[in-house]
């Protein structure tokens, strides 16, 4: 009986585990869409690394450090990309979590023509809390360039 008490209090805390997580990411992502990336940035350790596709635009590549993740995600907040979380999953030790998230994400123009949209898988890996590692997998490589090519014709510079 206590084993089964014990096993039921584990979901339990797993599934509010999960659930403040989402709400907290939630948050983070209102702020970033509000033009605020520092709640989300302040996530990151100081040695983190955010890994997004190669390209010719200007989130390309490996970005090592809180330094870079900060301009990655300045330059998210300049083009106006909005982002919604719609579902997260959640495996590991506290101390060292994985998370899925699903992240879509879509950006209008002045004129309100839409600029970009894109579906997306986050895999993200935790240390104490603090995100270490952050890769980026997108449905649609191809429209991140697209935006891009939109961004510079608007007059919109990546930020440096």
């Amino acid at each position: 009986m206590a084993v089964a008490i014990g096993a039921g209090a584990a979901v339990v805390a797993r599934a509010l585990l999960t659930r403040l997580l989402l709400v907290k990411l939630r948050s983070d992502v209102r702020a970033l869409n509000a033009g605020d990336h520092e709640p989300l940035l302040s996530r990151y350790a100081p040695e983190a690394v955010l890994r997004f596709n190669d390209g010719n635009h200007r989130w390309a590549g490996e970005h090592r450090g809180k330094p870079a993740i900060d301009r990655f995600l300045r330059n998210f907040v300049a083009a106006g990309i909005q982002g919604e979380i719609s579902e997260l999953f959640v495996a590991g030790p506290l101390w060292r979590l994985t998370l899925i998230v699903r992240f879509d994400d879509a950006a209008t123009g002045p004129d309100g023509t839409e600029l970009y949209r894109n579906r997306t898988v986050l895999l993200v890996r935790t240390r104490w809390g603090r995100i270490v590692a952050h890769d980026d997998f997108y449905e649609d490589t191809g429209r991140i360039s697209v935006l891009e090519a939109r961004l510079r014709a608007l007059g919109v510079q990546a930020v440096s």
